[in-house]
């Protein structure tokens, strides 16, 4: 792979890095890791890559890997850069046919998704997004007991993503924060497309089913164009009633993303932060608790690398995914056909724009609900895919 963003001074490219690593599938070739020529070289030697594969920017990069023969380039791009660019640096990649791989959102608009369907379809690249909470076992675990039936329709979810690390509006709190309080580089949210987005994806990912209507209260701390806090209101498709809290000031936490599925006969809690853990409740027989590894989240599909009681976590989520991209990626190579998993993709990528927007529309709107847009076509440009 090679890798757009994630320099010196970055937090989310050493993860992906270290992600990508895990099982020994996926090699860092190349990179341009910075708007800075010197702070890529610098990223460069400490990954040791080859001299010549350190590029003074993405464009540069695309243009001399196409050149390489296959056995030698590239085969997808990691990109890990900050909102705005994600749409410009994933569109030159699959117009010169490198695979794509990129953190979320997938663009800084919902137009511009609408655009990335397109181009991905006349590529016939690939394009995954890493929606991390989706690659835990029990999270999966957890989308196969609804898909069983296990609780019965579907009643109502309640989802939460709280940190505290943007509280103190007097502080410095350096480059992380800066671009992502800055609409020019974050777009229209803060919280929202940070963290409220992810929170969404973990809904619609667990009940199989799509939010279709939302309400919404966003806050921007003192000073703070964008949101920094928010509470949203959900109906699903399936008829379920859910409700989203997302905030970046909330004092204490760290990363504090609970999700609860209530059903008719049972209902499931995990949480990230006891991620090896899946609750299951039910009405009339005494409560379950599913582990990692043991042979009952086994049968539910859970991927786990590591004996029963030895922790799992973030970076192993991380892994996960990119171990199905790098699988989508050689059995496209080898047979001409992705495999089939549950990565997210450009309908992840178009929905979870489409919250981002529906949620700050509906903020400001006097207007009790609000529909997200159909999507069904643009969705359906990213099915093979």
């Amino acid at each position: 792979m090679g890798m757009v963003g994630g320099g010196p001074d970055a937090f989310i490219g050493a993860v992906h890095r270290m992600a990508a690593n895990l099982d020994g599938k996926i090699e860092l070739v190349c990179g341009a890791f910075s708007r800075s020529a010197d702070k890529s070289r610098q990223m460069s030697r400490q990954l040791a890559l080859a001299p010549g594969r350190c590029y003074a920017d993405y464009k540069q990069m695309f243009e001399q890997e196409s050149w390489l023969p296959a056995d030698q380039r590239m085969e997808f791009v990691s990109i890990v850069t900050p909102n705005h660019l994600h749409f410009e640096v994933a569109k030159l990649a699959l117009e010169a046919g490198f695979h794509v791989l990129c953190d979320k959102p997938a663009t800084l608009t919902l137009d511009e998704a609408r655009q990335l369907a397109e181009i991905r379809q006349q590529s016939g690249c690939l394009y995954a997004l890493t929606h991390t909470y989706t690659g835990y076992p029990m999270v999966v675990a957890a989308r196969e007991l609804v898909a069983r039936g296990e609780l019965g329709r579907i009643r109502k979810v309640v989802v939460e993503y709280h940190q505290g690390w943007l509280a103190d509006t007097n502080a410095s709190l350096g480059k992380q924060a800066a671009w992502r309080l800055d609409p020019a580089q974050a777009g229209v949210s803060c919280c929202m497309a940070d963290i409220g987005v992810h929170a969404a994806n973990l809904a619609e990912f667990i009940c199989n089913d799509e939010i279709e209507q939302l309400s919404a209260d966003l806050g921007a701390s003192a000073g703070r164009v964008l949101d920094d806090d928010g509470v949203v209101m959900l109906r699903f498709a399936g008829g379920a009633r859910g409700l989203l809290s997302a905030s970046q000031i909330a004092v204490g936490e760290e990363n504090d993303l609970r999700i609860r599925v209530y059903g008719e006969k049972a209902s499931l809690d995990w949480s990230q932060q006891e991620p090896n853990s899946l609750r299951l409740m039910h009405a009339n027989k005494p409560l379950e608790i599913l582990r990692t590894a043991t042979p009952q989240a086994a049968a539910l599909g859970g991927i786990t690398r590591t004996p029963p009681g030895h922790p799992e976590g973030y970076l192993e989520a991380f892994a996960n995914l990119y171990r199905q991209f790098a699988e989508q990626v050689e059995a496209r190579r080898k047979q001409g056909l992705p495999g089939k998993n549950t990565l997210p993709g450009i309908r992840e990528a178009l929905r979870g724009m489409a919250f981002i927007e529906t949620v700050v529309a509906a903020s400001a709107s006097q207007q009790k609900w609000h529909p997200l847009p159909d999507l069904t076509q643009e969705s359906n440009r990213g099915e093979s895919a």
